[in-house]
């Protein structure tokens, strides 16, 4: 069986597990694909151009099984306390350690000094992720509107997100709105419910940290990464 490797890595604001959406598709955030010098070749593209949305496929670096894999998994859904099949979930803990996403295609660079970059938005992968094939989304194969999705029925209730004006012009203009949708999503893990504690996550350069209230979620607070 010949070896898969990488041919491109993804580059956003996420430098961290924590705070990353669930799902594809679920925050607006653009991230960059850029091709290792192997792959790139713009023949390789032709035609992409074609496609709004592609699919990923990429590997769970951070999630690596180490030694025997567990045939069941605790997903978030269902509060991280309730055992399900591996091949019932989208867990980063299987067998093989490989994602599969589907993300809006934005633009094709070319001529950049890295070659032919990618732009998408809705990317659910930490910066610097390894991308093992990249295949078009076609909307009359690959949607099933009439499709079962089993224990997760749906997103989930948002939450409304407060950034008090004397911090809201820490935050880069373009990164704002991503940086809302990943907040409204709530993204402490579904057992967590601490009203006192204050979570931090990485973001774009940014240490963003925030509080729960009810159905509000507020930062409090924004430092520069160092």
């Amino acid at each position: 069986m010949p070896e898969i490797k990488p041919i491109a890595v993804i580059e956003n604001d996420f430098d961290e597990k924590f705070g990353i959406p669930r799902q594809a598709g679920l925050c607006s955030g653009v991230s960059r694909i850029v091709f290792l010098p192997e792959y790139r070749d713009p023949e390789s593209l032709r035609g992409l151009e074609g496609f709004s949305h592609i699919w990923l496929l990429w590997e769970f670096g951070e999630a690596k099984m180490h030694g025997k894999w567990s045939p069941t998994v605790r997903p978030p859904r269902l509060g991280g306390n309730k055992r399900v099949g591996v091949f019932a979930t989208r867990s980063p803990f299987r067998p093989n350690s490989i994602g599969l996403s589907s993300v809006k295609l934005l633009e094709i660079r070319h001529g950049t000094p890295e070659g032919s970059v990618l732009y998408v938005s809705g990317a659910d992968m930490m910066n610097g992720t390894n991308i093992y094939d990249i295949k078009p989304y076609l909307a009359y194969t690959d949607s099933h509107p009439e499709a079962l999705s089993g224990f997760a029925l749906t997103e989930g209730g948002r939450l409304l997100v407060d950034i008090p004006e004397s911090i809201v012009g820490r935050i880069p203009a373009e990164k704002l709105q991503a940086l809302k949708e990943i907040l409204s999503q709530d993204p402490r893990p579904q057992y967590q419910n601490d009203p006192e504690r204050v979570y931090t996550m990485a973001f774009g350069g940014m240490d963003v940290s925030f509080v729960f209230e009810g159905d509000f979620v507020r930062v409090v607070k924004i430092e520069t990464r160092k």
